[in-house]
């Protein structure tokens, strides 16, 4: 599977909200970094991320604007789309994956933390 194909797949797969796959497209020793926070290092604390975050969400959709892969790395334009409590958040979000033997070796997404806080909070 190309670097490409994988990210699509993985992006598709968070419309299934199930934190054990998602887990699964990362190496052992993954990356994922929120970029206004502290970066989680390893499929155990993405794992607690993801069951953590999800557990509170009805529903995912990433909206895939433009992808562009070299080699490699995947450069991805979204729009971020959750449900939770019965409220709908559309974040713009610009994501780098690196991809290394078919996993995600690092991930790194760059969104406005206020838009994200002021949806997690309702006001």
């Amino acid at each position: 599977m190309t670097a490409e194909a994988l990210v699509r797949d993985f992006c598709e797969a968070w419309s299934r909200r199930d934190a054990e796959e998602l887990t699964a497209y990362f190496a052992d020793d993954g990356v994922y970094h929120n970029m206004p926070i502290d970066p989680l290092v390893g499929k155990e604390a993405i794992r607690g991320f993801l069951t953590g975050f999800l557990s509170g969400v009805t529903s995912v959709e990433f909206r895939i604007r433009h992808l562009v892969a070299d080699g490699d790395v995947v450069l991805t334009e979204r729009v971020d789309v959750f449900t939770l409590a019965g409220r709908e958040g559309a974040f713009p979000v610009s994501g780098t994956f690196e991809i290394r033997e078919g996993k995600i070796a690092a991930w790194r997404d760059y969104f406005d933390m206020a838009q994200v806080t002021s949806f997690l909070t309702g006001s």
